[in-house]
């Protein structure tokens, strides 16, 4: 009987809950959503028509992982909103205590009504899976250049992972707030809506911020004076030099300031050092921003990881500044109403300003959490067209033809060991297994002079040539009309990767060529692109040479390729199989010798497609989760404080202010609950994006285009605005509604 009594009331207090944590449900609800669509395409019972050159477990596999990864993120989400829950059902806790019922029956009934809604959203999010998954179908085919049938199905494995997953979530938080119920003293719960939050002022997580800042100002002098040695040529400009110095004296400064400061801090104010390192900050900043635009600018010679490096300090500097922004805004704030007595008592600013300042002393480091999380999750969003872009661009310039093999001399120092085969081999794998080969040329490529063989040094390694009837086999296979030579004149083929003045340069310097059958002469006009895959070029530079056929006869001949186009895409299965052949033919050469590769276009399309796509998948999941989980934090706190004081509304109403101005004082209020961290967090995201860009825009130039790219941003800016309007509204109407039911 008191079992049945008990039901009845988890299912009373459930029903009275949902219009309280309407948003938590729903955006429980789209989370496991796109968990189940995501999920779906990893279920044993998938079987998408991709074509036999395709194979999906190693798919399958990677987004079990990802996925599941990146949902743990919802375990914080689930924490944080039953800790909303319990602050508002403490009252109601501490009055079944005080009429008797056991402080563990109390917590049991909470753990019973969470796990209750959960559930339902739990239910609601895997029907509404089965319809989103289409869409996750319909991106995977597009990836594998398949066209998308709409088709409905349920699917048990993915819902038994995805129903485990969340009820383990739901159990672990559970319990985790049994323990919270039960530490919490009757009185404290009794009086917790008439309880003032501490002040913020004594936390010292600022300092912390500070002292971290001072530690990595550090490694920003010594990576600074490390890199030294790259501007010491006078030639450079001014703006380099002042980069360089700038990356040395900068650091120095906010270490300077931070000693200053910790020997006389009892007469030096804590904000004020924040103010000062925040200009270093900033002025550091851009400072690093300018690395790579100067690197491509003036081709400056720093290492690779340069770039890494300096993004590296970007960040550091941007987090410090968001922090500082949230640290010193009540003061800003504060100073300000001060001065400004026309602004402080016109209409209901006096109430407004009590508001914003009186959360924004205990909430400053949620709001830095958020707007930093925030700028993550825009940061992904514009890294992951850009990063699937370049892949999928990449993948099209490697994968030129059905087979590719090739031979290297990078590492053989005997003229003798340099091949001379056909790979007759491949031509009887493809029969045995009844592949018809449509097109097939097998070629060399040959050093302009025999005595650069042995030049091994990496910024002065040889271009190597390939002769016009063989370049111009290639371009036939590719579907491209053929070139012509003049006698004694050469061509340039270009890697797409390769930037303008990279182009030039060569042009200049290598107007006349020397070869031991003579000299030869550029033709300005004759530069390609041809895509022709990646095995024509070596392993330092982006460019060959295309030479008439009466010079290559005099060359001597380095590297042996052969390329094949067959009939009908080769299977999967068959690819790995003439992979494992190539293996035995040619064993890996580890220290010295001529080495070999062979790539399949059936293999690299279905990895690197599949590699891509979680990737992809990945971050667009992720991303989303961390705008859920941000908008969820904000919608709950700005509900939570209509409830948490509800006289002052009530008291607004009885003093004669217009129920006009009451939903205007919301609507300010809300703009700058969501507007501050959402505004600063797309300026960081921008900068960064801005810095990423630039580091790869030849990447972007050659496998994706501004205009696709620049198109990818504007939709994801769209859903992101969408998204955002979504949780204002809502937040908006359950503000107003709790303030007229409280007032």
């Amino acid at each position: 009987m008191i079992y049945l009594i008990y039901g009845k009331l988890i299912l009373r207090n459930a029903k009275r809950s949902v219009k309280d944590y309407l948003i938590y449900i729903v955006t429980l609800t789209l989370c496991v959503t796109m968990f189940y669509s995501f999920l779906s395409i990893s279920s044993s019972y998938y079987h998408p028509d991709i074509g036999s050159q395709y194979e999906l477990n190693m798919l399958s596999d990677g987004m079990k992982g990802a996925i599941c990864g990146v949902t743990l993120l919802l375990l914080f989400l689930i924490k944080y909103v039953n800790n909303y829950m319990i602050g508002r059902k403490q009252k109601e806790f501490a009055i079944q205590t005080v009429m008797g019922m056991e402080r563990k029956t109390t917590a049991a009934l909470f753990f019973a009504e969470t796990m209750l809604m959960g559930f339902a959203a739990l239910g609601l999010g895997i029907v509404l899976g089965t319809f989103c998954s289409q869409f996750i179908t319909a991106m995977l085919l597009s990836a594998y250049g398949q066209p998308f049938q709409l088709t409905w199905t349920l699917y048990p494995d993915t819902v038994f992972l995805t129903v485990l997953f969340f009820t383990l979530s739901y159990a672990f938080i559970g319990l985790l707030n049994v323990r919270t119920i039960q530490k919490i003293k009757v009185i404290d719960m009794l009086y917790a809506d008439k309880t003032n939050e501490p002040d913020f002022k004594k936390s010292k997580w600022m300092p912390v911020i500070a002292l971290l800042f001072g530690i990595l100002s550090v490694i920003m002098l010594m990576s600074g004076i490390s890199y030294k040695r790259h501007y010491f040529d006078a030639r450079l400009p001014f703006p380099v030099h002042l980069m360089f110095w700038s990356n040395i004296l900068l650091p120095g400064l906010c270490l300077a300031g931070l000693t200053l400061w910790i020997l006389l801090r009892r007469k030096l104010k804590f904000s004020k050092l924040v103010i000062f390192l925040s200009v270093m900050a900033l002025a550091f900043l851009i400072s690093s921003a300018s690395v790579p635009v100067m690197r491509m600018k003036y081709f400056l010679t720093l290492p690779a990881e340069a770039n890494n490096t300096y993004m590296l300090f970007l960040l550091a500097s941007l987090i410090f500044i968001v922090c500082s922004i949230f640290y010193l805004t009540s003061g800003v704030i504060t100073a300000w109403k001060e001065k400004s007595n026309y602004h402080k008592y016109k209409e209901e600013n006096l109430f407004f300003f009590g508001q914003i300042l009186s959360k924004l002393k205990t909430t400053t480091k949620t709001m830095t959490l958020i707007c930093l999380t925030l700028a993550l999750s825009i940061g992904m969003f514009l890294m992951e067209p850009a990063l699937s872009g370049w892949v999928s661009g990449y993948l099209e310039s490697r994968s030129a033809f059905d087979v590719q093999i090739s031979s290297t001399y990078r590492r053989a120092y005997d003229v003798k060991e340099l091949p001379d085969t056909d790979y007759g081999f491949v031509t009887a794998y493809l029969a045995e297994h009844e592949i018809q080969i449509e097109d097939e040329c097998t070629f060399s490529m040959y050093l302009p002079k025999a005595e650069e063989f042995h030049q091994r040094v990496k910024w002065e390694f040889p271009i190597l040539a390939i002769s016009l009837s063989d370049y111009n086999h290639l371009l036939i296979m590719r579907g491209i009309a053929p070139i012509e030579l003049k006698d004694y004149q050469f061509a340039l083929q270009w890697r797409s990767l390769s930037s303008e003045d990279e182009r030039n340069e060569v042009v200049e310097s290598h107007s006349v060529l020397e070869t031991d059958a003579g000299h030869l002469t550029i033709d300005s006009e004759q530069s390609y692109e041809a895509p022709l895959g990646e095995a024509i070029y070596n392993a330092y530079t982006d460019v060959i040479y295309v030479f008439p056929d009466t010079v290559c006869e005099q060359l001597m001949a380095v590297d042996r390729i052969r390329f094949i186009n067959t009939a009908e895409p080769i299977p999967y299965d068959a690819a790995i199989g003439l992979q494992k052949e190539f293996e035995q033919q040619f064993p890996e050469q580890i220290d010295e010798g001529i080495s070999f590769s062979l790539r399949t276009r059936t293999e690299q399309v279905n990895s690197t497609t599949a590699g891509n796509f979680i990737l992809q998948a990945s971050m667009t999941y992720g991303a989303i989760v961390l705008l859920i989980i941000c908008f969820t934090i904000l919608a709950l706190q700005q509900l939570l404080d209509a409830t948490h004081y509800p006289y002052r509304f009530g008291v607004l109403r009885k003093l004669g202010v217009e129920e006009t101005h009451i939903n205007r004082l919301v609507l300010k209020q809300l703009g700058v609950w969501f507007g501050l961290p959402i505004s600063v967090a797309v300026i960081v995201a921008s900068v960064f994006g801005g810095y990423f860009f630039n580091t790869i825009s030849s990447q972007i130039s050659a496998y994706i285009g501004i205009k696709a790219l620049t198109l990818q941003i504007v939709s994801i800016a769209a859903i992101l605005l969408l998204l955002l309007a979504c949780y204002f509204i809502s937040t908006r109407i359950l503000f107003n509604r709790a303030i007229r039911k409280e007032g």
